[in-house]
């Protein structure tokens, strides 16, 4: 059964990230490894040549998701003025 129920409202919502890697050849036979990260919930996208780009983006994305979640519990349980 689905419903408005507090269990409902407190469950954990999932996220679906694409993540698009490719090698960029640098010459002299060195590549890099550069990717794209999109966030399909939100459509949001970010490029980067590092990993901690990417980890800020998926992490910054999924703060996000929870303080939207708890900004719905706030004002859904606060007492009318």
């Amino acid at each position: 059964m689905t419903g408005n129920s507090a269990a409902d409202q407190l469950a954990p919502s999932s996220q679906l990230f694409t993540l698009r890697m490719w090698p960029e050849d640098l010459g002299g036979g060195q590549i890099a490894w550069r990717g794209s990260v999109q966030h399909a919930n939100s459509g949001e996208a970010r490029y980067f040549r590092d990993w901690p780009t990417l980890e800020t983006f998926v992490e910054e994305r999924l703060a996000a998701d929870l303080q939207g979640k708890d900004n719905d519990r706030v004002g859904a349980s606060a007492p009318d003025p």
